[in-house]
């Protein structure tokens, strides 16, 4: 039941995600924030999809991740960058939307997201073993979750500042998908539980996405 439901989960937020980020590219043919929630949420889509195709195919053959598990690996890479450009474009509709002009703010997040994406590259990483390190682990994170820090100071004060409603939910979702998170990282491996928080940290992705699609609607 658990396999089948996992399956069931990861299918569905794929099509989700990816069908309504092709929906709001294609709804906007100028450069918005909406077309920008598009292509956002088809990264989002895509890049998961490496990890999760992978997966899903792992759960429901026999001995499968042993046989899935460089892909598995390789996926896990991926979407660790693909989340980081997530995260970029989401900083860039921000400042469409609040009119945010702070290059020092803009270089920090360069900056970071570049570290970022040469520690997850790194082969200390060991992606395609079994187990990978816990100690890159860490260290890859460490940016990532600095700017995730970043993203919820601006959108709770700018939804505050600029009386928001559409985004007056985007640091909670930010922050939740986090907390979720950072248990998997640390303890995912010893403990395959803890494992099960990815679920709901997806489904913060799944809400970020959505205030976008609700507020295309109420803009358009």
């Amino acid at each position: 039941m658990r396999v089948l439901m996992e399956s069931l989960f990861d299918i569905i937020y794929l099509v989700f995600v990816i069908s309504m980020g092709f929906y709001l590219i294609i709804k906007n043919n100028k450069k918005t924030n909406s077309r920008l929630f598009g292509i956002m949420a088809v990264i989002l889509g895509f890049g998961d999809a490496f990890h999760l195709v992978p997966r899903i195919l792992a759960l429901n053959t026999a001995n499968g991740f042993e046989v899935y598990k460089n892909s598995l690996g390789i996926g896990k890479a991926v979407t660790s960058v693909t989340m980081t450009v997530f995260y970029i474009i989401l900083y860039y509709i921000f400042k469409n939307r609040y009119n945010i002009k702070n290059k020092v703010l803009d270089f920090a997040i360069w900056i970071l997201a570049l570290a970022r994406v040469v520690l997850t590259a790194m082969p200390q990483n060991q992606w395609t073993s079994e187990i990978q390190p816990l100690d890159w682990g860490i260290y890859r994170n460490i940016p990532f979750v600095i700017m995730g820090i970043i993203m919820v100071v601006i959108a709770y004060n700018c939804a505050k500042n600029y009386k928001d409603k559409s985004f007056k939910n985007m640091y909670l979702a930010i922050t939740l998908s986090f907390v979720f998170y950072i248990p998997v990282v640390l303890w995912g491996d010893i403990y395959p539980l803890i494992g099960m928080l990815m679920i709901p940290k997806t489904l913060m992705y799944v809400w970020i996405v959505t205030m976008g699609y609700k507020d295309y609607k109420a803009n358009r």
